[in-house]
């Protein structure tokens, strides 16, 4: 499974850690496993939270099973977070494919460009008139992840899989 929610990536993976320790152990409902993400991290808003949940979901960190969310009993480490990143996120490859592509580092613009046709259909349709501002919102999230899982490089708002001299 894809998953697409990703959140606007923290200043270090401690706080993925930090996420993942406020999910429960024992499986709780998304309310009570928002409302722990509320009183343990830095996050304002349930929506944030929710993201988080999801964005857990996805890199391994958090499972649903059919008494709620709990939390899995593995380590946030960089090398784990990569691949279930790579993996288990839409739009990812793509992205990736992208960069690797590029003669040159390219903006978050010229990805996003790149990447429009990945964009599933309905999302165009759900959102007529947001959808392009919401999926560039997202194609820089995953930019940003990229860069601290360390897929990829970015300088001066560029980015290329390669690093930069």
């Amino acid at each position: 499974m894809k998953f697409k929610l990703v959140p606007e990536p923290p200043a270090d993976l401690d706080f993925v850690a930090d996420a993942q320790r406020a999910v429960p152990l024992v499986p709780g409902t998304e309310d009570d496993c928002c409302a722990r993400m509320l009183d343990r991290t830095d996050l304002t808003s349930r929506d944030q939270a929710r993201t988080w949940l999801t964005f857990l979901r996805a890199l391994g960190l958090a499972e649903e099973t059919t008494s709620g969310f709990a939390r899995t009993r593995r380590d946030p480490d960089p090398e784990f977070l990569r691949e279930r990143f790579r993996e288990h996120v839409f739009g990812v490859p793509a992205l990736v494919e992208v960069l690797n592509g590029a003669a040159e580092p390219i903006s978050v613009h010229a990805a996003f460009e790149a990447f429009r046709d990945e964009v599933p259909t309905w999302e165009h349709h759900k959102n007529p008139n947001s959808w392009e501002e919401i999926w560039r919102e997202r194609v820089e999230n995953l930019l940003e992840w990229a860069v601290l899982l360390g897929l990829v490089a970015e300088a001066d708002g560029k980015y290329a899989v390669e690093q930069f001299e």
